[in-house]
């Protein structure tokens, strides 16, 4: 046999653990290694065609060769071939957003936090947040309480600002940073007319910004109530529409679900749409007055379903909503009476109110997620499936949204995991520039499970802290003080309320019941602590007769003690006074 004939399989093991050269090494990634790495394993094919696929299954070649050719054009529209996961959170992601400028995005879940994700300073080996900001935590004391956070939206025209929208009756403006800038106020509960009160009396659902005005944005809340608000003047509300319900046995009023902000269909102002529990559809003027709805559909869906998404056409024309009564509908803005077009799609608003719904970038298409965890590429026409992907298999997908410079789709699951998805052929920065980078070589010390805290001689993840709660140890923590078990806390471990008593650390090594002979032996008069002090006491009463420490000079010249009399004048027991006062 020949040594040309001889067939060595490759071992991909072998190969990453032998070096590839010796002496010193340079850090040079192997992007296209990297890129291809991060391919989805999952086939996406068009939903339109399935059942033609089924019906020419004979024709084996020939199908071959068109799904592979639909792929490939499927790769080229949409940037689905690819992805990165990142899972910051602990609790379903309920929304998110990036910037105009695609560097930075933030991600918001029922863990009560928001997540600041920065593309610059991740590597294929460290897919994590820089910074997490619980918004509702008002202040540095475990009894804070803190509420999910349903909505976050950069602003499209002033990046450095960012609406956060939590299950409270007020809304904040964050920093890119995570930095507070405004909060809005809370009205007066006590107030029937809502003209009169100077805020929400009542949750806030969503919220969005102004597509041309960079201070202004809009809130919708429990209460029934639009509130406009300017954010230059300190979150000073601006205005207040308020949508009286006209259900049988509501008294007026209703829930706001859902509200979009878009440009108007004639080009010079704004269009404000907003939807409702008891299933109306309402429009406004953007830009006022807002006493009167300009058009209103009563029963755009069905009542009591919540409508958790709308979207609002880039050229401002039509709409796009997802009900609570499986329907996805979509509007004619010109014609604002009955729906375009009207198709069966199950929702998930019972369990996530904050189900979005939105457009492509060049309004192509609509993206929006199911039950199941897929991908739903619709056509804006027909709201026909024109591709549909697993995303999350098993797991609702909340959101999605689709980034016009960086050409990536980001999509929010309810397993608290956030998909990236991109083509490295027709995206740009993002998840590409990170993968471009060589991934981060970590030091054996930066795994916690292979290092030993020496102060406390267990593992770094397993210290126990003041709480009772593992740092680590995967608990689900549920409350702001098993969530941030230090805060409040100086140095030392005290808290810095001097009202609340030092709670003891319980270690390991320093149980609440020590050993009894351990005690005994080492720390003295520590048998005193559960002794009778009377017993005690009298245990050396024979002793001090026979050898008197204190008095024994008088026992030759006085034996027997004497004591005095007590005389008439002295005697102040508590009959002679009582006789006196009678």
């Amino acid at each position: 046999m020949d040594e040309d004939d001889i067939i060595v399989e490759e071992d991909e093991a072998l190969k990453q653990f032998m070096p590839n050269g010796f002496g010193k090494q340079t850090r040079e990634a192997n992007v296209a290694r990297q890129v291809e790495g991060t391919r989805r394993q999952t086939t996406t094919q068009p939903a339109i065609e399935n059942s033609s696929l089924q019906a020419g299954k004979e024709k084996v070649g020939e199908s071959d060769d068109d799904s592979e050719e639909d792929q490939d054009e499927d790769d080229d529209e949409f940037p689905v071939s690819h992805e990165l996961v990142l899972k910051t959170h602990e609790r379903p992601v309920t929304s998110i957003t990036v910037d105009p400028a695609g560097s930075r995005f933030i991600t918001s879940s029922t863990d009560c936090t928001v997540k600041f994700h920065d593309f610059s300073s991740m590597t294929p080996t460290t897919l994590r947040a820089f910074k997490s900001v619980d918004p509702t935590a008002t202040k540095t004391s475990a009894s804070s309480e803190t509420h999910p956070v349903h909505h976050v939206e950069f602003n499209p025209i002033s990046p450095s600002q960012v609406l956060v929208i939590s299950a409270i009756p007020q809304a904040k403006i964050l920093s890119r940073d995570g930095e507070p800038i405004a909060e809005s106020v809370k009205g007066d509960m006590y107030l029937r007319d809502m003209h009169n009160t100077r805020g929400h009396i009542s949750e806030i659902t969503t919220g969005t910004w102004h597509p041309f005005n960079r201070n202004l944005c809009v809130t919708a809340g429990t209460d029934s109530t639009l509130r406009i608000w300017d954010a230059e003047m300190r979150m000073k509300q601006k205005n207040v529409i308020v949508h009286k319900s006209r259900a049988a046995g509501s008294a007026g009023r209703t829930r706001m679900t859902a509200v979009a902000w878009g440009q108007s269909a004639t080009g010079s102002g704004s269009t404000l749409v907003a939807a409702a529990l008891d299933g109306s559809l309402v429009m406004w003027n953007g830009d006022g007055p807002y006493t009167r709805p300009s058009a209103e559909v009563s029963e755009a869906h069905t009542r009591d379903t919540w409508t958790g998404g709308i979207a609002l056409n880039a050229d401002g024309r039509t709409a796009v909503t997802r009900g609570g009564d499986d329907t996805i509908k979509l509007w004619d803005l010109r014609k604002f009476k009955h729906p375009v077009s009207v198709v069966d799609h199950p929702s998930i608003s019972d369990q996530y109110p904050s189900t979005s719904i939105r457009f492509s970038p060049n309004s192509s298409s609509i993206l929006t997620g199911s039950t199941s965890g897929h991908l739903h590429i619709l056509n804006p026409a027909t709201l026909k499936p024109e591709l549909v992907t697993p995303v999350s298999p098993g797991s609702p997908l909340i959101a999605a949204y689709w980034h016009p410079r960086l050409n990536q789709i980001l999509t929010a699951s309810s397993n608290a995991e956030v998909h990236i998805m991109y083509n490295p052929n027709t995206s740009t920065q993002g998840a590409t520039m990170v993968m471009a980078r060589a991934p981060k070589r970590r030091h054996i010390d930066d795994d916690p499970n292979l290092t030993t805290d020496m102060s406390q001689g267990i593992s770094g993840d397993a210290i126990i802290m003041p709480n009772g709660v593992l740092r680590g140890s995967g608990q689900a923590s549920t409350s702001y003080a098993a969530r941030h078990p230090q805060t409040g806390m100086t140095a030392s471990g005290r808290f810095r309320d001097p009202r609340r008593p030092h709670i003891p650390l319980t270690t390991p090594f320093a149980k609440s019941q020590p050993d009894e002979e351990h005690v005994k032996k080492n720390i003295p008069l520590s048998s005193m602590r559960d002794e009778d002090p009377r017993e005690a006491l009298l245990k050396y009463a024979e002793k001090a007769e026979k050898d008197p420490m204190f008095t024994n000079a008088w026992k030759k010249t006085q034996p027997k003690t004497i004591y005095a009399d007590v005389s008439d004048e002295e005697d102040n027991s508590p009959e002679r006074k009582r006789a006196r006062q009678a």
